[in-house]
C-alpha cells in the first residue's frame, strides 16, 4: 500500500538489541498522523461520486480501474472512510458463504427474524411497506375483506441477513480521477510538520528520548 510512503517520519528512541547507546534513534512512520475527508464535502458531486464496488473487487483492483495504479488503493479507502478493510470492505460471494458457514454452521439457513411483505389495497395504495421487523404471527385486515386477516410476513435467514450487511458495504464515495493530483498535493501538505521543539525537517520530528537516565 503506497499510503505508508506518504506518512511523515518519527525519530524514536531505538528499542533494537543492536543499539550501541541510549542516544540511538530509529526512524519509523508516524502511523498516528492520518487524514479524513470532511463529511460535508461529499455534497460536492463535482469532486466525488457514488460508486458500487463490483463483486470480488479489492481496494487495489478498484484503484487500478479508477486511477490506473493499484498503489492508490489507500486513496479509495481514505475517501470511502474505511479504516478496517477486513470488516468494512464487502466480501466476495465465495468468502461470504465461507464466513457465514463458519459463523452459523448448521444454523446458516435458520430464520433470524421476520419482516413484513409489501401490501397494497384494491386501489393500489400502499398500506403496509415491506421490511418492517415483526413477530411471526403478525396480521393485518385483508384488503377488500375487513373481516378477514392475512399474515404478510417472511422469514429472513442468517445467511440472508449477512448478505444484506455485505451488500450495504458496496456503496461508497470515490474521488473523481481529475481531482487525484489535487488530493495528493493537499494530503502531502497536511502531512508536513510545522516547526516545533521536536522539528527536524518537514517530513521528520524527533520524540523525547526516554532511554536517557540520570546517574
Amino acid at each position: 500500500m503506497g499510503y505508508f510512503r506518504e506518512l511523515p517520519n518519527l525519530l524514536y528512541p531505538s528499542f533494537l538489541p543492536e543499539k550501541v547507546s541510549s542516544l540511538d534513534f530509529i526512524e519509523v512512520k508516524n502511523i498516528f498522523r492520518r487524514i479524513k475527508v470532511r463529511d460535508d464535502l461529499f455534497n460536492s458531486f463535482i469532486v466525488f461520486q457514488k460508486y458500487e464496488i463490483p463483486e470480488g473487487a479489492r481496494p487495489d483492483t478498484v484503484a487500478e480501474d479508477l486511477f490506473g495504479s493499484a498503489n492508490f488503493d489507500w486513496v479509495v479507502l481514505t475517501v470511502a472512510g474505511i479504516l478496517n478493510v477486513r470488516n468494512e470492505w464487502p466480501l466476495s460471494n465465495r468468502d461470504l458463504y465461507k464466513y457465514c458457514f463458519d459463523k452459523y454452521g448448521d444454523s446458516l439457513n435458520s430464520v433470524r427474524f421476520f419482516e413484513t411483505k409489501e401490501v397494497k389495497n384494491t386501489d393500489g395504495k400502499l398500506i403496509l411497506p415491506k421490511g418492517k421487523i415483526v413477530d411471526s404471527n403478525f396480521t393485518i385486515p385483508k384488503p377488500g375483506e375487513p373481516t378477514a386477516t392475512i399474515n404478510p410476513v417472511v422469514g429472513i435467514s442468517n445467511f440472508e441477513y449477512e448478505t444484506r450487511l455485505n451488500e450495504e458495504k458496496r456503496n461508497i464515495f470515490i474521488l473523481r480521477e481529475g481531482y487525484l493530483q489535487e488530493f495528493l498535493d493537499d494530503m502531502r501538505q497536511i502531512m508536513t510538520y510545522n516547526e516545533s521543539s521536536e522539528f527536524v525537517n518537514g517530513r521528520t520530528i524527533q520524540t523525547e528520548n526516554t532511554n536517557i537516565t540520570i546517574p
